[in-house]
C-alpha cells in the first residue's frame, strides 16, 4: 500500500531507502532545533516552547509535503529570517515578539493567496531553464560553503573575509575524517554512503573525546503554553507602516528563498520536466500552510529546507521521504538530549558533498553566451557571497533583462521575468537600504 500511495516503484525507490534518506535529511537539519531556540530567544520568547513549536511546525510542513506533493522535500524554520525577527523587528525595531508572530501569520495568509492563485506555479515555470540550473548550482556552492564553515575548515577573517580554518582546533579532524570517509563510500559507490558517514563521523567525535555522551536518553517536551495562539490575539497590533514593512519582509523573504529550494532541490532529483515542475502548486501549498501553522505554534517563517538535498543525494525520491522526517521531528521532541552528539561538525561533510553534487548542473548552463552566462554567474556566487538564496537569486534577475536587452533578444523576456525584475528591485532596496 505504501509503495503504490507514494510510487515507489514509478521513481525507481523504495521504503529502505527513503527511510535512509528520511534519516539523512533529518540528520542533516536537526540543528535547526537548537539553532532557532537560540536565535529567537533573544526576543524574549521561551527557548523551551520555540523548540517544540519549531519540531510541530517542521514535522507538520514535511507530513503535507510528502501525503500531498510526494515530494522528498523537508521544511522547517528558515535561518536568517529568524535573525530578522529576533535581531530586526525585536530588538533594533522594538516590536513584541507577540506582533512580531502576528506578522508572519498575516504573510502566511498573503501566501496561501498567492499560491492559491498559482502566482508561484507561474514564476517558477518562468524562469528560464539556464537559471534553474544556477540556482541548483548556487544553492549547492552555499550549502557547501555551510558545511567548511560548520566543520571549521574555514573562518572569518577581518583581512579577508574569510580564511583557512586551524587543524589545532580538535573538532575540525571530525569533519575531515568524515568527509574523506563519505567521499570513498561514495566513489565505491556504497547505499546510503552519507548516512554512514555521519555515523561513523559522530563514533570518532565520541572515541576522541570532542563530542560528549547525552547525560539522558529521553525527556519530557517543553510546553507550547508561553507561545501557541499568540499570533492570532495579537493581530490588532499590526497597524502601522513599520509593521507593513515587516510583514513584507517576512513574505518576500519566505517566498523567493523557498522557491529558490524548490526549484534547486527539483532540479537535483530530476524532476523538472519541459523546464516545469509537477504538482507544483501542492509543493508550494506545504511550505505556505507550514508557515501559518508555525506562526501559530510561535515560531519564524517556516519553508523548503536546503538540507533535503541531502536525502535527495542518497536517493531519497518520493514524498515517503518527507513523511520520515516529519515522523523524526515528532519523535525528536521526546529524544532531544540524543540529538546532541549530532554537532556541527557530523553534519559537515554531508553538505559539502551534497554541495559538489548540486554543482554538477554548472555544466548544463549556457556559458558560452555572456547574456546567461552573467545573471548565471551572479546567481552562483551571490548565495554563497550574501550567505542568502533569495539575494543571490535577486543578483540574477535584475540582471538577466539587462543583458538580454544589450544582446537584443528582448522578445524572450517573458512578462513575468520583468514583473521579477521589478519586484526584485523593490526587494533589494527594503531590505538593504538603510
Amino acid at each position: 500500500m505504501i509503495t503504490k500511495f507514494f510510487q515507489l516503484d514509478r521513481l525507481g525507490t523504495n521504503i529502505k531507502t527513503e527511510f535512509i534518506a528520511g534519516l539523512t535529511t533529518f540528520i542533516s537539519m536537526s540543528y535547526i532545533l537548537f539553532v532557532n531556540p537560540n536565535v529567537l530567544g533573544a526576543s524574549g520568547m521561551d527557548k523551551g516552547a520555540v523548540f517544540t513549536a519549531t519540531a510541530i511546525a517542521s514535522a507538520f510542513g514535511c507530513l503535507i509535503m510528502g501525503l500531498v506533493a510526494n515530494y522528498p522535500i523537508a521544511t522547517a524554520p528558515a535561518l536568517g529570517i529568524n535573525a530578522f525577527f529576533a535581531y530586526t523587528a525585536c530588538l533594533q525595531m522594538h516590536v513584541k515578539w507577540e506582533t512580531a508572530l502576528s506578522a508572519v501569520f498575516v504573510a502566511s495568509v498573503v501566501f496561501i493567496l498567492i499560491t492559491f492563485f498559482k502566482l508561484r506555479e507561474k514564476i517558477i515555470d518562468a524562469i528560464p531553464h539556464d537559471l534553474k540550473f544556477a540556482i541548483s548550482s548556487g544553492i549547492g556552492i552555499f550549502i557547501a560553503f555551510l558545511g567548511l564553515q560548520d566543520g571549521g575548515l574555514v573562518q572569518a577573517d577581518k583581512s579577508t573575509f574569510v580564511t583557512i580554518g586551524s587543524l589545532n582546533t580538535p573538532t575540525v579532524w571530525i569533519t575531515i575524517f568524515g568527509l574523506l570517509v563519505t567521499v570513498l563510500l561514495m566513489i565505491k559507490k556504497v547505499p546510503g554512503s552519507i548516512f554512514i558517514g555521519m555515523v561513523l563521523s559522530t563514533i570518532f567525535g565520541l572515541v576522541i573525546g570532542q563530542i560528549k555522551l547525552p547525560t539522558a536518553i529521553i525527556s519530557p517536551a517543553p510546553s507550547l503554553a508561553p507561545t501557541f495562539g499568540k499570533a492570532i490575539t495579537h493581530i490588532g497590533d499590526l497597524n502601522s507602516m513599520q509593521m507593513v514593512v515587516i510583514v513584507l519582509t517576512f513574505l518576500l523573504v519566505t517566498f523567493f528563498d523557498t522557491t529558490g529550494t524548490l526549484i534547486g532541490c527539483a532540479q537535483q532529483a530530476g524532476f523538472m520536466k519541459d523546464n516545469k515542475l509537477p504538482r507544483a502548486g501542492r509543493a508550494l501549498a506545504a511550505d505556505s500552510t507550514a508557515m501559518m501553522a508555525g506562526s501559530i505554534f510561535g515560531t519564524s517563517p517556516v519553508g523548503a529546507f536546503v538540507e533535503s538535498s541531502s536525502g535527495i543525494a542518497v536517493g531519497g525520491r518520493s514524498g515517503l521521504t518527507a513523511v520520515f522526517v516529519g515522523i523524526f521531528f515528532l519523535i525528536s521532541m521526546i529524544f532531544s538530549p540524543l540529538l546532541s552528539v549530532i554537532t556541527t561538525q557530523v553534519t559537515a561533510p554531508a553538505l559539502i558533498v551534497v554541495g559538489v553534487l548540486m554543482a554538477q548542473n554548472l555544466a548544463k548552463v549556457d556559458w558560452n553566451k555572456l547574456e546567461i552566462a552573467v545573471p548565471a554567474f551572479l546567481i552562483v556566487i551571490g548565495m554563497p557571497m550574501t550567505c542568502s538564496i533569495s539575494d543571490g537569486l535577486a543578483w540574477g534577475i535584475i540582471t538577466y533583462p539587462i543583458s538580454m536587452i544589450a544582446a537584443k533578444r528582448t522578445k524572450e523576456i517573458t512578462p513575468i521575468m520583468w514583473v521579477l525584475f521589478v519586484v526584485f528591485i523593490i526587494f533589494m532596496w527594503v531590505l538593504n537600504v538603510k
